[in-house]
């Protein structure tokens, strides 16, 4: 039982499983944030620009008990575009604020044989030529 449990602790403590378990918890919480964006400010504004039509009520009555609800497929489908425009910009901003990566030096090149050599080579390990600095 002792083995067991510390296989667990192995299991639980590795590096990925943390981060994946630190992902899912942000991400819990950027849905929130996704789904306010999409209720509280761009839902009222296409409501309003829309003349307050309600989607969801749209459908095709095919008996009393049954019916063809397209008007809430509709109304799904606008709350996937919002919601993905508003992880757009979200993101977008994000990327703004983080630092630019410096750009990439390019490879130091053997002029003879043009493969990729060290910056501090003075002889190229492929084709053994001198090389100046």
């Amino acid at each position: 039982m002792k083995k067991f449990f510390e296989e667990f602790k192995t299991f639980a403590m590795r590096g990925n499983v943390v981060d994946m378990a630190v992902g899912v918890v942000i991400g819990g919480a950027f849905g929130k944030i996704t789904a306010s964006m999409v209720e509280d400010i761009f839902m009222p504004i296409i409501g309003l620009v829309g003349g307050g039509v309600n989607f969801s009520e749209l459908g095709i009555k095919l008996s009393e008990e049954s019916s063809i609800r397209y008007g809430n497929f509709i109304q799904v489908i606008i709350d996937f575009i919002l919601v993905a425009f508003c992880m757009f910009l979200v993101v977008r901003a994000m990327n703004a604020l983080k630092k630019p990566e410096p750009p990439k030096k390019a490879p130091r090149l053997c002029p003879y044989c043009r493969t990729e050599i060290a910056d501090d080579a003075t002889r190229c390990p492929h084709c053994t030529s001198q090389l100046d600095k």
